[in-house]
C-alpha cells in the first residue's frame, strides 16, 4: 500500500472512530423516550403473586404504591429490604401498599428469601421479565413512588434507606 492510500485509510478509520465516539455520547446523555418518567402515568400491568392472586397495578388506584424492582441475587436489594418493610408496616394504614416486583426468578428462589426478611407485603414474579422491559429496568434496586392517581411522583435508582422512603412517602399517600 502506498503513502497516499494509507492516508485515506487513516482518515476512514478516524471518521468511523469519531461517529462511534458521537453516537455513544449521544446515547448516554439522551434518555429513552419509551422510558417511564417522573409526571407520567405508571404502565398497567398483571403479574402473578407469591402465594397470592394475581394483583394489577389498576387495581391499586386510589393508593400510594412503592412499586420496587429487586432480585434474591443483589446485595443493595437484600440490605433494602427490612427499611421497606418498616415503613410498609408504619404506613400500610393510612393507604400505602409496597410492591416488590422480582425480576427473572422462580418461588423457588423468592419464597425463603421473602421468609428471611420476614416481609408481608405482596411480591409480584416477572419471571419473564415483560413488565422489567415494559418499566426500562436497568440497575436495580429500581423503585418507583406512583400516587393514588397512578401518576409517577418519584423514582429512585439503588439503595433506599428508611429515612428516604419515608421522605418519598409522604408526596404518595391518599
Amino acid at each position: 500500500m502506498n503513502k497516499s492510500n494509507r492516508t485515506y485509510v487513516r482518515i476512514a478509520v478516524l471518521g468511523v472512530l469519531l461517529v462511534a465516539l458521537v453516537f455513544a455520547l449521544y446515547s448516554s446523555f439522551v434518555k429513552d423516550p419509551g422510558a417511564v418518567k417522573v409526571g407520567s402515568d405508571a404502565p398497567n400491568f398483571s403479574l402473578e403473586q407469591l402465594n397470592g392472586p394475581e394483583v394489577t397495578l389498576e387495581g391499586l388506584k386510589g393508593k400510594g404504591v412503592i412499586l420496587n424492582f429487586w432480585g434474591t441475587w443483589c446485595e443493595p436489594c437484600k440490605e433494602e429490604m427490612p427499611a421497606l418493610q418498616e415503613q410498609y408496616t408504619k404506613f400500610k394504614d393510612k393507604g400505602l401498599v409496597v410492591v416488590g416486583v422480582n425480576i427473572g426468578e422462580s418461588p423457588v428462589a423468592v419464597e425463603p428469601f421473602v421468609k428471611q426478611f420476614g416481609i408481608d407485603f405482596p411480591i409480584l414474579l416477572d419471571r419473564q421479565s415483560e413488565i422489567t422491559k415494559l418499566y426500562r429496568i436497568g440497575p436495580i434496586p429500581t423503585t418507583f413512588f406512583i400516587d393514588p392517581d397512578g401518576e409517577v411522583q418519584d423514582i429512585f435508582i439503588g439503595q433506599l434507606d428508611e429515612a428516604m422512603i419515608e421522605s418519598k412517602i409522604t408526596k404518595i399517600l391518599p
